[in-house]
């Protein structure tokens, strides 16, 4: 029987998704949760701003980014927002695709992710969480 060749892997298509690039968690005390994913998940701190106030943690390929805010009890309270990569970022056709479902997008904007700067559109899920669509990187991250 003749050996068969490896199969390629298809390239993926324009905002297809490729997994989390991050989570964005709302907290009270962020030093404290600083301290705490240092200490339990060993992250480390890639960068912070001060207006909008944030803190991203680098864990592995992902980020754990940190906002003020009034954490809550229950599912889903302290989450601002995930993000999932997606390849060959297209904000004109991910658009439609969503129109079809009857969900707007906002503007594209570049924003920074766990592979560096990049596009991104935000859009809400039918509980009203929002999901951020974040494009391949355009200029690199911060390495520390």
């Amino acid at each position: 029987m003749p050996a068969s060749k490896p199969r390629r892997p298809k390239p993926a298509g324009p905002n297809a998704v490729l997994g989390l690039d991050h989570v964005v968690l709302r907290v009270r005390d962020i030093a404290a949760s600083i301290d705490f994913y240092k200490r339990v998940l060993g992250a480390r701190v890639e960068r912070q701003l001060q207006k909008p106030r944030i803190v991203q943690l680098r864990i592995g390929a992902s980020l754990l980014d940190l906002v003020p805010g009034r954490a809550g009890r229950g599912a889903g309270a302290n989450l601002d927002h995930f993000a999932v990569r997606v390849a060959r970022f297209d904000p004109a056709a991910l658009a439609r695709r969503l129109a079809r479902f009857g969900i707007e997008t906002g503007p594209a904007a570049e924003r920074y992710g766990a592979e560096g700067y990049g596009p991104s559109v935000y859009f809400r899920d039918p509980d009203g969480n929002t999901i951020e669509f974040k494009g391949p990187a355009v200029r690199p991250r911060i390495r520390r």
